[in-house]
């Protein structure tokens, strides 16, 4: 049975969560601020997170930081549940490692079916056999099974998204992507965010692995089309 952690502080739509998940099969745990979310995180192992933009005291935003920056909690999946929609919250959440955002009011079939897909992806990506798999490029090293990526001996902190497209690439070396293709692998087929989120990753990535990130050596573009890892 999976565990959901519910985080928001409209005690309504806890109980509504609640009731919804759990008659579906999943068990449900619940906190009203971001404070008591990380007690139960560090105390409680947890499959998914579903985590409100708004709340009192630690925001949601903080609380996603907090996850992704913990190496024991970093490959949980969160979703954002919150009525501040706009497309920058968005930009913003899924930037920091946010795995889908919903906005609500949200219907609960919506809901079920994005938790599917959020958590097909997390298995999908995880390595949990003894076989590590091990990318080497240069003096990049790519290791799938644990997530760590060291440049030149040193260890490159990545958000969950910037991994999953640098292992994509670097897995595919020489093939282009369009960057519709890498919104649909990465965040998935329900992702309507813009292609400017591909933008802004490889950006990132460039200035954390390439020596110069303005004259990439690996991360090339291909001009009008995408990118490509050679």
């Amino acid at each position: 049975m999976r565990t959901v952690l519910a985080i928001d502080d409209e005690e309504h739509i806890l109980e509504l969560i609640s009731y919804n998940l759990e008659s579906n099969g999943y068990a449900v745990l619940k906190a009203d601020t971001g404070e008591a979310a990380l007690k139960i995180l560090e105390s409680t192992k947890i499959d998914i997170v579903l985590l409100d933009y708004m709340l009192p005291g630690i925001d949601g935003i903080e609380v996603l930081k907090q996850i992704r920056s913990n190496s024991a909690l970093r490959k949980i999946p969160v979703i954002m549940l919150t009525a501040k929609n706009d497309e920058i919250s968005r930009v913003i959440g899924l930037e920091l490692g946010a795995d889908d955002y919903l906005g609500k009011p949200f219907g609960v079939h919506e809901l079920l079916a994005r938790m599917k897909a959020v958590l097909r992806r997390t298995d999908a990506n995880t390595g949990d056999g003894d076989d590590e798999e091990v990318i080497v490029i240069d003096n990049i090293i790519i290791n799938q099974t644990k997530r760590i990526v060291t440049v030149e001996g040193r260890e490159i902190e990545l958000s969950k998204k910037e991994f999953e497209l640098l292992y994509l690439l670097a897995k595919n070396r020489g093939r282009v992507f369009t960057r519709d293709h890498l919104l649909e692998s990465i965040w998935g087929y329900d992702y309507y965010g813009e292609t400017r989120t591909v933008d802004v990753h490889i950006r990132n990535l460039r200035k954390k692995i390439e020596e110069d990130g303005d004259h990439p050596k690996y991360i090339k573009t291909a001009r009008g089309f995408g990118y490509k890892f050679t």
